[in-house]
């Protein structure tokens, strides 16, 4: 089975480097076959929310934000807490 790895993108503006950093990390999950859910928090709030099961499955959680991100519901998996712009230049150095 393919790892799994979370991600959760925003950006202080909440438009263009949230969804660049979740499109770098999708890019290189796939190039490294690794299986990714990215959620992110844009202008228009919260998309491709990560569920319960999402996180029981996954063997740990890039956060690339530059905005508070409540990490409470993620109590027994390996965070990788970064800025948004270590997700859009780095991506395949936080999913390793």
């Amino acid at each position: 089975m393919a790892q799994k790895v979370l991600a959760i993108t925003s950006c202080a503006v909440g438009v263009a480097h949230t969804y660049m950093a979740a499109e770098n990390l999708e890019q290189a999950a796939e190039a490294m076959d690794v299986e990714i859910k990215v959620e992110t928090h844009g202008s228009i709030g919260v998309e491709n929310p990560l569920t319960d099961e999402d996180i029981q499955e996954a063997e740990g959680l890039i956060i690339a934000a530059d905005t508070e991100i409540s990490k409470e519901r993620f109590s027994n998996i390996q965070i990788v807490e970064v800025g948004v712009q270590k997700g859009i230049q780095r991506p395949k150095e936080l999913i390793q």
